[in-house]
């Protein structure tokens, strides 16, 4: 199940806000005269749907997430309780999660590693649990932040399950600190203002979805899949590029989406994506994109290495590769984390030395550049397919142009217009400028709430119509 369906919308979603609506009921009841509200029943609902979610299309790999959710239970119980096994805690519920994560999404590719180096082993096929490395990856943040005294362990086992397999972030994120909503999930409250912000949010990421990453993903199946025998420079270039906006689209629809849930449920998770597209180095992308991953291996990985204070060259290297790694078990992705590894780390020792002396548009250039070519390897799992595309990337292809490219790009001059313009921070620039021109606070308030509820209506329209008959519709990161 995916949040862009028409069964989630019209089915899943409102049977969940009856329930949910209804556990609060029935927890207000269980806790009348008491000062503190319960909100155990409304937990349960959330759990249970979030599994009935995650079981829909795997129902076996529930069982792994709840032995998942076992062991670091009991892991960090321990790790918050004597000091002597504080560390030995911490070190065997790491293991147990990374091993989880190496033998469903890495042995496949050991195995074959092996063989290529003249180990002969049977090569295991596992299916990829949807969303393994997203709830590892809190998983390991929960053990680490109680070890760090930064959080108390959880004492209900019914409430580290709902942290993590709360269905809004759980099978493409964004990664939830376990810190970020340790409070929110025995106490919190929803007002007016969170289910609106909350509703116009999760539009908002499934028109991104709907109406844009779905449309360019056909662009990008057009020249980079069924046009790649007979790709041209121009088809290169014009297919890379609907894949970097149907990329962000996609992943930010989604995080936008979650967000906007996490919100009507009263819970408040942190931004994921800040405009990289405006980037003015390969480093400024890297802090605007998929934040809450770059922010996982900085305070996880690098931080402990040594950071900045000692080998920051080799820490830089090491975060990159499993940066790579952590997005597929394939050669290029590897590639791919490395190649940004080297441009971060070059950008620290020259240009960000001298980035206030360059114009603003060459900063710009240099760094989409780089990031469009990033996106070309990210793509291609295939090294002879990969050769093609670059092939013709660099203008070694058997034709300079032709007219499907012009055709691609004419036929669809409004979905790369608004795409474009949609890359850059809009909705902030229109609400300075709002807040600056318009002083009466009650005229301020009517225009936003009719501008977001037309906005609101339009984008679900729209969403619908594109979704009737839909057959690509998949997130891109549900399959990391």
């Amino acid at each position: 199940m995916v949040f862009s369906d028409l069964f989630f919308l019209f089915v899943f979603i409102p049977a969940f806000a009856l329930c949910y609506m209804l556990g609060g009921l029935l927890d207000r009841w269980l806790s009348r005269g008491q000062t503190v509200k319960s909100h155990h029943v409304k937990n349960a609902m959330l759990v249970v749907f979030s599994l009935i979610f995650y079981a829909w299309g795997e129902p076996m790999y529930v069982f792994l997430m709840l032995v998942s959710v076992m062991l670091n239970y009991v892991a960090g119980r321990i790790i918050d309780g004597r000091q002597r096994h504080r560390r030995k805690a911490l070190a065997g519920g790491l293991a147990c999660n990374l091993l989880i994560l190496a033998t469903f999404k890495y042995a496949g590719f050991f195995a074959e590693v092996l063989n290529a180096i003249g180990i002969a082993i049977p090569v295991p096929h596992i299916a990829l649990p949807i969303g393994i490395s997203f709830y590892t990856f809190q998983s390991i943040s929960y053990l680490v932040d109680v070890y760090r005294r930064e959080s108390p362990a959880q004492r209900r086992f019914a409430d580290l399950l709902l942290y993590i397999s709360m269905f809004p972030q759980l099978i493409a994120g964004p990664i939830v600190r376990y810190g970020t909503i340790a409070k929110e999930i025995g106490n919190r409250h929803v007002s007016a203002s969170d289910l609106s912000d909350g509703i116009y949010r999760f539009l908002i990421g499934l028109g991104k979805k709907v109406i844009l990453a779905n449309q360019f993903s056909e662009i990008v199946d057009q020249f980079l899949v069924d046009g790649l025998g007979s790709l041209t420079t121009s088809g290169a270039w014009i297919g890379i590029a609907a894949f970097t906006l149907q990329i962000y689209f996609d992943f930010s629809g989604y995080s936008d989406m979650a967000i906007g849930m996490g919100r009507c449920m009263g819970f408040h998770f942190k931004e994921n994506f800040n405009h990289p597209y405006c980037c003015d180095s390969i480093t400024d992308f890297w802090r605007r994109w998929h934040i809450s991953l770059g922010s996982f291996f900085r305070d996880y990985v690098y931080i402990p290495m040594g950071g900045n204070r000692r080998h920051q060259a080799w820490n830089i290297m090491v975060v990159w590769m499993l940066t790579g790694m952590w997005h597929g078990a394939s050669w290029n992705f590897i590639i791919w984390g490395l190649y940004f590894g080297i441009i971060v780390m070059t950008e620290k020792y020259t240009l960000l030395r001298v980035k206030d002396h360059i114009p603003s548009p060459l900063l710009h250039l240099y760094s989409l550049l780089l990031v469009v070519t990033g996106w070309g390897i990210f793509y291609f799992d295939d090294f002879t397919q990969m050769g093609v595309f670059f092939n013709a990337y660099v203008g070694r292809a058997q034709s300079l142009h032709d007219f499907v490219t012009t055709s691609a790009i004419t036929d669809n001059f409004w979905l790369w217009l608004t795409a474009i313009v949609f890359c850059m921070p809009v909705r902030k620039t229109v609400a300075t400028l709002f807040d600056r021109h318009v002083a009466n606070r009650r005229l301020k308030d009517t225009v936003v709430f009719a501008t977001r509820t037309l906005l609101s209506v339009v984008l679900l329209v729209s969403s619908v119509a594109l979704l009737v008959g839909a057959t690509n519709n998949a997130f891109i990161y549900t399959r990391f």
